[in-house]
């Protein structure tokens, strides 16, 4: 029997499979009518195919997927959902018009061409489509696939993933494009090939994405979180404790992880990049040989345990403490080190250079610090799951280990916000086991192990002291609080709809 990671994306020409059956499998339908009604009203035509794809909150493993480690997401409910019309070859406009369900995206059209720049200095919502098609056609291209001259197409957007909350909207729409074009053009790659794919295609929206938020949306299964492996993508089902709920929480502050890439999310990869290859050079690499081979922090990993290794010790962060100094280094304290200017070893990275442009100083010791402990916590994490503890003792321990991994992301990775404390300490106050920030941070929202008997108690908790005010303000409407904190069970992933 074929690996999960190995099949196919699941078509269906029902609802059922994806949404489940009662008032979801009712509530799914009338979004799909409506949907199916509005592609008529706005382009003339009921379209081919549909695609959806979930976001994701991250239970464990932040910051750590684009630097070779596992990682421990679950999909969740929310997802966009992509018509696509393919046009005809003799139609004559050969264009590409987005539209959105929700009128705060106007309708976006591009050429019809797969080797088209996308604009990053001019920030769009379209693009995230595009990434997709060039995205396609690139691996398509690649598979030896004809995909014929380029035709027009027709696409409408429906999604329920709140934007900038840290849950993967960016990779949810990224995934469901790409699969629906992928879909109309009547190919059906393997999940583990989509979920490279789709990881690539975001970074041509200018984000050094690791794989995480992709893997999760395509390869998700309902009923489990997914251990996620890297180099190659794979998945292992992870079955949480039933007694605990996930309960996430939006700070409402927005993170925005294409418009400030160079100062936060590019910036970290930089570092640790940075850290790695000082850390390479310090444990006997010739400095060419460690900027030509050492990508990730997990590539010195050996290094770090065979210097580290005492009788009863084999982590990686005994050696960061030892070789990387805590104060920040300077670029140039960096390049007598590397005896390279770091303009020269990020020459083949515009995203990197613009990181080296606006940064003044790099925090070795932090960032390889953050990535190594919180490495080890996803595997206790896994462990602690499959462990013979009884149900209470899991949770705790699995509550300590969000804990600790929220001090590592707020302190040494520095990913967090005054929003996102107060919301954490709020959790914590009111019975979470364990609260941490998810995504990347900066804003977005925090995640908390809660007992399923308190939920809707501490639901209520976190609405009166937290989002209360935030009402009162008019930074969010009374009625929307039900988006923006939520208890959610592990969903499916990625599917094609062909009704």
């Amino acid at each position: 029997m074929a690996k999960h990671e190995e099949l196919p994306i699941p078509v269906f020409s029902s609802l059922e499979p994806v949404y489940g059956e009662g008032s979801q499998h009712e509530e799914a339908q009338l979004r799909f009518d409506n949907f199916k009604s509005k592609f008529i009203q706005v382009f003339g035509h009921a379209p081919h195919v549909f695609a959806r794809s979930p976001g994701r909150v991250n239970l464990i493993g932040e910051h750590i997927d684009y630097e070779g480690y596992s990682v421990l997401p679950m999909a969740i409910r929310q997802d966009t959902i992509v018509a696509i019309r393919k046009h005809d070859e003799g139609e004559h406009e050969k264009v590409l018009r987005i539209a959105n369900v929700n009128d705060k995206y106007s309708m976006c059209t591009y050429p019809a061409d797969p080797d088209q720049e996308i604009d990053l200095k001019n920030h769009k919502w379209g693009h995230y489509f595009i990434c997709g098609y060039k995205g396609y056609y690139e691996y398509a291209k690649s598979k030896g696939v004809d995909v014929g001259e380029p035709v027009g197409l027709d696409i409408l957007v429906d999604g329920t993933v709140p934007t900038g909350s840290g849950l993967s909207s960016s990779a949810a729409f990224v995934c469901s494009s790409t699969i629906a074009i992928m879909a109309a053009f009547d190919d059906n790659f393997s999940k583990k090939e989509m979920a490279q794919l789709t990881c690539d295609c975001e970074r041509h929206i200018g984000t050094q994405s690791g794989g995480m938020d992709q893997a999760i949306s395509v390869m998700a299964k309902s009923g489990f979180a997914e251990l996620i492996d890297f180099n190659p993508i794979r998945a292992t089902d992870v079955q949480l404790p039933a007694g605990g709920t996930f309960v996430i929480a939006n700070s409402l502050a927005e993170s925005q992880k294409a418009v400030t890439a160079a100062t936060n999310y590019n910036n970290r990869v930089v570092e640790c990049r940075l850290a790695a290859i000082v850390l390479g050079i310090k444990l006997g690499m010739k400095p060419q040989e460690a900027i030509s081979n050492v990508k990730t922090l997990s590539d010195v990993e050996g290094l770090c345990i065979s210097f580290a290794s005492a009788p009863d010790s084999a982590d990686p962060v005994l050696a960061v403490k030892e070789i990387l100094k805590e104060e920040p280094y300077t670029a140039e304290e960096i390049e007598i080190i590397t005896e390279e200017k770091l303009t020269s070893v990020f020459r083949d990275s515009p995203t990197s250079l613009d990181v080296l442009n606006a940064a003044k100083h790099f925090k070795l010791h932090q960032r390889a610090s953050h990535v190594y402990s919180e490495a080890k916590r996803v595997h206790a994490f896994k462990d602690t799951v499959a462990s013979d503890l009884s149900e209470e003792d899991k949770l705790k321990k699995l509550g300590d280990l969000m804990n600790e991994s929220h001090y590592s992301c707020s302190v040494l990775y520095e990913c967090s916000c005054p929003e996102l404390e107060e919301l954490v300490n709020i959790c914590r106050e009111h019975g979470a086991l364990g609260a941490r920030l998810t995504g990347a941070g900066w804003g977005g929202c925090a995640v908390a192990l809660v007992k399923e008997s308190i939920v809707p108690q501490f639901i209520l908790n976190l609405k009166e002291r937290f989002y209360q005010s935030r009402i009162e303000k008019g930074t969010i409407n009374k009625n929307d609080i039900g988006l923006n904190v939520f208890a959610s069970k592990p969903s499916s992933g990625a599917a094609i709809f062909k009704f």
